[in-house]
């Protein structure tokens, strides 16, 4: 685990401590109400950081020093829960949890641990409210494409026609009473890439609530975020709103921000496929795929999703991003507790297109990004 470290609102102030606090979020994240230096020395000062590599990423939570005394030892039992977690979802250890699942399960039942069956029961109700969009089945199709080893490449149709006939959430059958899971054909495996680092996320916040920890924000890699509490109960923002400040980052120009969400009792997530891609024959192949063509997802630069938990926001990221737009802010207005920000390519080259749905008032900014000649 790295070190813990003070940052004081003078240093926010002056970006020193705002620039270290940010380097693994979505783009930057600070309490929104350190904006006051006549209340920089007042109680709750102080943030400590908390951060760990897990899931091919870093794991971070920022909390106030000053007003919680246990939040160090919580801190540290939330990231190993985060450590174990990754040891039961990997499928890149033959001795995990869902690695023995996708050994077995095809020949018969295998009963999982109570927690991880109410995740697959999640992803599966998310698979069908998402018409296929979301699917914790289509491994496969990543590795056909070679984004699972970060290598991607063109698929030849006889592989991919085989990794297609195996893939959907439909095959899975779950039985609550025993826990258990099943396969109704050979070759599905199941892969919780696009939902687990936010199930991790709401697991560790539940060990800092059940610390008495309550105001609090987690990220996990530059993608996952997922916060609690007003950011700082000591200090009122500057508009007497709650909640911590995230910035997304344009899709296209990585040092500008297309918008600033606020968020307070909630999660979010980005997908997008600016840092997994090829180039065949004129054509770029982002490494997100539509489950149900089989092929990469196209005509969206990148998706946020804003929801209750960082597990689903995280698996809407991807789903709405395979949508498209339209689709999308659709879902959003059949789902008032769900808040989406899609970006678009413009009419013009280099420029983009933002879509909105969800939000409640103060809690979007979009953030003025002149388009570069």
């Amino acid at each position: 685990m790295s070190a813990p470290r003070k940052s004081h609102r003078r240093d926010f102030l002056k970006g020193k401590a705002a620039a270290r606090a940010a380097e693994d979020l979505v783009d930057r994240v600070a309490p929104a109400q350190l904006s006051d230096p006549s209340r920089a020395n007042s109680p709750g000062g102080y943030l400590l950081h908390f951060s760990r590599r897990a899931m091919a990423c870093r794991f971070q939570v920022m909390l106030d020093a000053a007003r919680y005394r246990q939040a160090g030892e919580a801190a540290i039992e939330a990231l190993d829960l985060v450590d174990e977690l990754e040891a039961q979802m990997t499928v890149y250890r033959d001795d995990s949890e869902i690695s023995r699942l996708n050994a077995r399960a095809a020949d018969e039942p295998v009963e999982v641990e109570p927690q991880l069956f109410d995740l697959l029961r999640r992803a599966v109700e998310l698979h069908e409210q998402t018409d296929g969009a979301f699917d914790i089945t289509s491994g496969l199709l990543s590795k056909v494409w070679g984004f699972s080893r970060r290598e991607g490449r063109m698929p030849r149709e006889d592989d991919l026609a085989p990794a297609l006939n195996c893939t959907g959430s439909r095959h899975l059958r779950l039985d609550a009473e025993r826990s258990s899971v099943g396969f109704d054909r050979q070759g599905l495996e199941i892969n919780l890439g696009s939902i687990g680092k936010g199930y991790a996320l709401d697991r560790a916040a539940e060990v800092l609530h059940e610390q008495q920890v309550n105001d609090f924000i987690w990220h996990g890699g530059q993608s996952s975020v997922l916060a609690a509490g007003s950011g700082d109960a000591t200090v009122d923002n500057d508009d007497g709103e709650p909640g911590w400040t995230v910035g997304i980052r344009h899709p296209i120009w990585k040092d500008r921000r297309v918008a600033e969400i606020r968020l307070c009792d909630a999660a979010l997530a980005t997908s997008g496929s600016g840092s997994q891609y090829f180039h065949h024959a004129g054509r770029r192949y982002g490494h997100i795929l539509d489950p149900r063509s089989g092929h990469p997802a196209a005509g969206v630069l990148s998706s946020t999703v804003i929801a209750p938990t960082a597990a689903e926001a995280d698996a809407l990221a991807t789903a709405l991003y395979v949508m498209g737009a339209e689709v999308a802010m659709q879902y959003c207005g059949d789902h008032p507790d769900i808040a989406a920000l899609l970006v678009t390519p413009g009419k013009r080259r280099g420029s983009i297109a933002t879509h909105a749905a969800g939000f409640s008032e103060g809690q979007l900014f979009m953030v003025d990004t002149p388009n570069r000649p």
